[in-house]
């Protein structure tokens, strides 16, 4: 396992693209929801001044650890252990009660995959935990030896839009306990038909391990309860950065900050004109993609998409 202060075993994604769109001036103060190993954070800090300020937020212990020894070398940063869904309670803890820029990176760092004790990692044999807190919630291993056929097939599908969901989970009810990241994606693969499996372009398990991952995180719900609190704790003027890494993810943040830059649906006679009203937010360029050189360097950056919003506004005409 990392100690903790291995920042070069994880390459942080976009970081120009993010501190271009996130920063805007050299001073403030700003949230790293998903601190991660901090590639992030330490990127902005060499753009901000001396009076600017960064809080880091993870619920892994090993990133907090990270974290800590970042706010020992520089006493711009704060790092505060939890779910970036409770981001209102951590800050205003911390006696923060608004940011003029917020930071969500989603999705799992490479530290976390590279560690076959978390069990992230197909390709890596170890226990079936896969969750980003080790030492709370129900693991990997505990779901898929207790749940039902039906709920397992349900989370493949729905979570990881596996096409042979039902087929796994009957196949992992039938030969479980499970105990192992390997004995998993062998059973998974054994369970894919051969002239399908055979022509992936993924390894078959891959699907899998994200929706199990994504459940027992409970990624999505996160996901969205973190976007309304950030939007909550932005300055007017501030922006929302958000980097997804599957369509799932992407799909919730751009509905979200579609309703956040669309104007309101009125009725016709309503004596208000759309000239009058101004929506939210406003979107900060197109939806971004890593470059090619990054992709050859990082290939994990080959599946990011960065969303970027400005808050205009707080205020809107409601029908």
């Amino acid at each position: 396992m990392s100690d903790g202060n291995d920042t070069d075993a994880h390459t942080p994604v976009m970081v120009a693209e993010v501190t271009e769109k996130l920063l805007q001036e050299t001073s403030g103060i700003y949230l790293d929801a998903t601190f991660g190993r901090g590639g992030h954070s330490q990127a902005l800090l060499t753009s901000l001044d001396s009076t600017a300020r960064i809080v880091g937020i993870d619920r892994d212990p090993v990133a907090v650890h990270a974290g800590q020894l970042l706010a020992d070398a520089d006493s711009r940063f704060t790092m505060i252990s939890g779910r970036f869904s409770e981001m209102t309670r951590l800050a205003a803890d911390k006696g923060v009660k608004a940011f003029d820029g917020i930071l969500m990176d989603i999705g799992v760092s490479s530290p976390q995959l590279g560690d076959p004790t978390r069990g992230f990692s197909f390709g890596l044999d170890g226990p079936l935990d896969m969750r980003m807190d080790p030492r709370s919630g129900v693991d990997a291993q505990e779901w898929l030896n207790t749940a039902s056929q039906e709920e397992i097939g349900s989370v493949l599908r729905d979570y990881g839009e596996e096409r042979f969901a039902q087929r796994i989970a009957k196949a992992v009810v039938a030969e479980r306990p499970l105990h192992t990241t390997t004995e998993l994606a062998q059973l998974i693969g054994s369970a894919i038909p051969a002239r399908v499996r055979y022509k992936l372009a993924k390894h078959p398990a891959t699907r899998s391990f994200q929706a199990i991952r994504i459940f027992v995180n409970n990624e999505l719900e996160e996901l969205k309860l973190g976007m309304s609190a950030a939007w909550e704790l932005l300055n007017t003027g501030g922006r929302l950065a958000v980097i997804t890494f599957h369509s799932l993810e992407d799909r919730l943040v751009k509905r979200q900050f579609k309703s956040l830059t669309s104007l309101p649906d009125l009725p016709r006679r309503l004596p208000i004109r759309n000239r009058e009203l101004s929506a939210p937010a406003r979107l900060i360029g197109r939806p971004l993609k890593a470059s090619r050189r990054e992709v050859v360097a990082n290939p994990r950056a080959r599946s990011a998409t960065l969303r970027v919003i400005e808050k205009i506004t707080s205020d809107r005409v409601k029908s």
